[in-house]
């Protein structure tokens, strides 16, 4: 629940905005109604001040403010039925304890009016909500939940406003949640006392993240003067020096009404939502002065240096390159809306793909292999800033990147920025305006967070046309309106830092000499009495965390709120030039048209398939018919919403041992650029460019960096994916594309000294892949733009016709099925089906540079349409609520676990930045005694059924509706026939596919440990080690 607060990409990344409805109908709509409001009128303790109708994003803004309290509230009305609440506070710390971070996992262990353990948790299987969270930033706390039910909403809203504003911040949740000394044994108290806590080992695990380490410096040392020079997260050494009294006293002086800004969206009624808000909270509150602003940082008037130590990374591409380094520039204040939307604009056209200068300066003479972690602008901050810098480059390289990143700015400050980039990036932004995510409230509370939390203007910020066209204007009026305040910001400005860090061989020892120290420290100032208390204490924890919750306080929905049916998506399935099925989804998408195509694998010789993703990552990037990559790069920002593709391992939802393959191309465009669009990918098909050695070793290295950074933050995937390998060929295809195997192979790829062995393969695949002959392609676009599409679709399949071969399957165990099983037009996908294989069981440990472990054990089950496949599903999610939460993470610390039912029918358990290794394997077989033994109640079933109903009943963007059939050959009837067999699974059913499937004599399983050193599984002959 700790959200790192410093994004690499901008903050136009949130504004992919969704929604159903694309025109102002003629009918009421919400957006409408808002309109009758207006500045002066009081409702409900509110007094409104403000209303603005937004047309891009179709909503109406309405700003209020708390009479009693000076609370400030924003409504934004829009007819979307995926309604959000999002409440957040000032937080501003002045130590590392990480006490804003401990504090908000506290207050979600209960409260006056649902004093029960953890009602948060409690609450995700008590709703149907599509979101639920609290985020930690390093000046802000927020709050938010999103759901489509109206019931839903008011009895969230209930829990979430006692949470809060009345949390009972009990001692033991104190220790639970923040850190405590503990007997390693809590039962035993002769075994070492050691530090337990979830944000304890939440952090610990946070820090062993290079990339984030290094984010975390930086802000610190470019803002030293007040709440940014400190870990608002916690740092691990710092989390034991924070008391139970200090955490009540922040929340006394930072949880207030008047420190507080609320914010709602969607098409409930903001009446219902300010009166609830009044009565259950606000009205028992009155006017107080929380002095939490954040003054500005004091401008230093010379350029700042310093450095940092890391541990070293295994997986690094070149062992010898791991430093990094980059010049961080403190800007201007947030509040300005138009100048931040300036410098982000700004920042793109520096840093943003192959023809941004700092990418051809820096990127392209491969010093090192991307740039640095923290990089472009980021305004989370009251004072933005902008970084640049590479990682993976070589100590002796750090003279000379600083003088190229001085050159550069001098560059661009004598030669701008080319006209064509400025358009693509304007394009950009008219696309992500029309584009629908589900959940678009979210991400319009994500966006006006961090200036609305300095009394910036959260209605400007929504007005993003406004900043376009004053934008435009001001380059029309001043040609070297960009140049200045390239010079201005950066040449000019001596509050800048450069922070370097390199990899120490002995900094994790050190880490774990100076928690010992720590520790130590503690102990040492222990009585016996001390100890004996500390003794009890962990024996009480255990006790309640044992205990049955009664959790009746807590309001819930019913099994029968549900809707019984899903509605239908209707789709027409066509034939195209050359017999290529299409399948036309008519939806609302605003004026954007959405293509993809699935690829079939099928005659790919086996050897290549490692190369597959890599293929997929460069096929895009290296230029194509008569584009080098450069001006192919700049011709799909002009023209499309981006072109990508990548790899699908398809399981079958009838055999487990059947299983689709291919590449999937996926692009989008506004229907004015359809033609340009067909055509990149026509050149795409014909003439692909592979020869530019310099230009694969540039996306070789960023990408075998991308896949090393990204374990110690989706580890829990790689262990389940790994642990499933052997059970299923699904399973076994997935870990080459995209598992533990993959990483491994493409370090390989990123230490070659010379690429041309790859260069000779890239051809290969492309004859394999891109052939029109197993080609099946999906459209969504508005009913007006069918046709037009269905032509321009035509001309490219016919463009490409040339490269279409029959080509021999590479395995005679092809099984053809229809696309639509209800219509036998002779239209099929090809599945691959491998009857004789034989799943095996294995137990694989793989060493890594972190101090934390992530844990997964995976089970041979049934497929999707099989009839225990929704008892499987639903008894996932009954153990992770009612027994794999208590012992993983309250009991375990660490930070995840449970288990969940995989599509591929594989059942998974998994665990997440778990301290134990081998003892979390354990905890599953005890989570399966315990579902064999049915100690569980309807009322715990039923919880489990609505927790299911909400991820299947999560809203689909109308870009992607239509997908589950297009994909995977699952029709509406097949889901509703699904969705029957979840209403009716009973306690019987549980307990008998636990018994059936889970069983130790029954099943076929595999294990994956991904940790640090490991003596036991070292010692243990059934373990593989890595």
């Amino acid at each position: 629940m700790f959200r790192q607060t410093k994004s690499v990409l901008q903050k136009l990344r949130y504004l992919s905005f969704s929604g159903q409805k694309c025109t102002w109908r003629l009918k009421s709509s919400s957006a409408e109604r808002a309109l009758q409001y207006h500045p002066g009128l009081k409702i409900h303790g509110f007094t409104v001040k403000e209303v603005v109708a937004v047309p891009d994003l179709f909503l109406t803004a309405v700003k209020l403010t708390h009479d009693k309290t000076g609370a400030q509230y924003l409504h934004a009305a829009r007819d979307d039925s995926n309604n959000l609440f999002s409440v957040q506070f000032r937080t501003t710390p002045m130590d590392s304890t990480g006490v804003p971070h401990i504090l908000e996992h506290t207050v979600l262990c209960g409260s006056e009016k649902y004093p029960c353990r953890d009602p948060f948790f409690k609450m995700l299987n008590r709703s149907l909500s599509t979101f639920m969270n609290a985020f930690t930033a390093s000046d802000y706390t927020m709050y938010p939940f999103s759901t489509q039910n109206g019931k839903d909403f008011q009895n969230l809203l209930s829990v979430y406003l006692d949470a809060v504003f009345f949390p009972c911040l009990r001692e033991q949740d104190f220790w639970q949640e923040g850190w405590r000394l503990e007997n390693e044994n809590p039962t035993d108290p002769n075994s070492p006392l050691v530090f337990k806590g979830v944000v304890f080992n939440e952090m610990k695990g946070a820090f062993s993240d290079n990339e984030r380490l290094y984010a975390q410096h930086l802000q610190n040392k470019l803002y030293p003067d007040h709440t940014y020079s400190v870990v608002s997260g916690g740092e691990p050494l710092s989390i034991p020096d924070l008391t139970w009294q200090q955490l009540r006293q922040f929340h006394a002086t930072h949880y207030h009404p008047s420190n507080a800004r609320f914010f709602t969206y969607g098409d409930l009624p903001l009446e219902q939502h300010l009166k609830q808000i009044e009565e259950e909270a606000l009205s028992k509150f009155e006017c107080i002065n929380p002095n939490t602003e954040v003054p500005p940082q004091p401008h230093w008037n010379s350029p700042r240096e310093d450095h940092v130590t890391c541990s070293p990374d295994a997986l690094a591409p070149d062992p010898a390159r791991q430093n990094t380094l980059c010049v961080s520039y403190l800007l201007g204040d947030i509040t300005d809306t138009f100048e931040g939307f300036t410098l982000s604009l700004l920042s793109s056209l520096m840093i943003s793909g192959p023809n941004s200068p700092f990418y051809k300066a820096l990127i392209e003479p491969k010093i090192g292999t991307d740039f640095s972690s923290v990089v472009g602008y980021d305004g989370s901050t009251k004072e933005a800033s902008f970084s640049i810098g590479l990682q993976g480059m070589a100590e002796e390289d750090t003279e000379r990147v600083k003088q190229i990143i001085n050159q550069t700015i001098n560059d661009i400050i004598e030669n701008g920025f080319e006209e064509e980039r400025i358009e693509a990036l304007l394009h950009k932004i008219e696309i992500q305006m029309k584009h629908q995510s589900t959940n678009f409230g979210l991400s319009l509370a994500s966006y006006i967070a961090s200036s609305w939390n300095h009394d910036g203007d959260p209605i400007q910020l929504l007005q993003i046309s406004d900043s376009v066209a004053k934008f435009k204007q001001a380059l029309v009026e001043n040609p070297r309106f960009l140049q200045d305040k390239v010079k201005h910001y950066f040449k000019e400005n001596t509050h800048r830092l450069t922070l370097s860090m390199s990899p120490d061989e002995a900094y994790l020892e050190k880490q774990a000499e100076a928690e010992e120290e720590k520790l130590q420290e503690k102990i040492r100032a222990l009585s016996d009495s001390d100890r004996k208390e500390i003794y009890e204490k962990g024996l009480d924890l255990l006790a309640a965390q044992s205990k049955t919750q009664d959790a009746s306080c807590l309001p819930a929905l019913k099994v029968s709120d549900i809707e019984p049916t899903i509605p239908i998506t209707p789709v027409q399935i066509s034939t195209a030039a050359g017999g290529v099925p299409v399948q036309y989804c008519e939806q609302p998408t605003n004026g954007l048209v959405y293509f993809r195509a699935m690829c079939s694998l099928n005659t790919l010789p086996e050897d290549l398939r490692l190369y597959v993703p890599l293929f997929c990552n460069v096929i895009t990037r290296m230029g194509c018919g008569g584009l080098d990559y450069r001006q192919q790069a700049q011709q799909m920002e002009l023209r499309t919403g981006g072109m990508s593709v990548s790899t699908q391992v398809i399981p079958d939802s009838t055999q487990l041992d059947m299983y689709e393959q291919g590449v999937l191309l996926f692009s989008s465009c506004l229907e004015r650029n359809l033609p340009h669009m067909f055509q990149l990918w026509s050149d795409i098909f014909n003439s692909p460019h592979f020869d530019d050695e310099e230009r694969l070793r540039v996306l070789v290295m960023m990408s075998a960096q991308e896949l090393a950074n990204g374990i110690s933050y989706s580890g829990h995937m790689y262990a389940m994916t790994r642990s499933g390998r052997h059970l299923t060929p699904a399973g076994d295809l997935q870990e080459t594309f995209g598992g533990m195997e993959q990483v491994k192979f493409m370090k390989r790829i990123a230490e070659m000294s010379d690429l041309s062995q790859v260069i000779r393969t890239l051809p290969r695949i492309k004859k394999h892949l891109l052939n029109p002959d197993n080609m099946r392609c999906a459209v969504n676009t508005t009913p007006q733009k069918v046709s037009d599409t269905a032509a321009q679709l035509e001309t490219f399949i016919k463009d490409v016709s040339e490269s279409r071969k029959e080509r021999k399957p590479v395995r005679p165990n092809v099984v053809e099925r229809p696309l639509d099983p209800l219509d036998n037009s002779g239209l099929s996908r090809k599945l691959i089906c491998e009857q004789n294989f034989q799943p095996c069981q294995m137990k694989t440990f793989f060493q890594m540079p972190f101090p934390v472990n992530f844990v997964s054990e995976s089970i041979r089950t049934v497929p999707f349409s099989h009839e225990d496949y929704a008892s499987l599903g639903i008894l996932a999610r009954l153990m992770t609520a009612k027994f794999l939460h208590g012992e993983i993470r309250e009991k375990g610390g660490a930070y995840g676990g449970g288990a969940r039912m995989g599509g591929g029918g594989l059942f998974s358990f998994y665990s997440y930045r778990d301290p134990n290794s081998v003892q979390t394997l354990s905890a599953f077989r005890k989570g399966v005694d315990w579902a064999k033994s049915g100690e569980f109640t309807q009322q715990d079933i039923d919880e489990a059924k609505l927790s299911v109903f909400s991820a299947v009943d999560s809203p689909v963007a109308p870009a992607d509706k239509g997908m589950g059939l297009f994909l995977s050959g699952v029709t509406d009837e097949m889901k509703q026939s699904h969705r029957e067999r979840l209403f009716s699974v009973t306690h019987k059913n549980l307990v008998d596919v636990a018994n059936r499937y889970l069983s130790v004599g029954q099943r076929t399983c595999g294990v994956a440990i991904l940790g640090p050193e490991n003596e036991m599984i070292k010692k243990d002959p059934s373990w593989v080690v890595k």
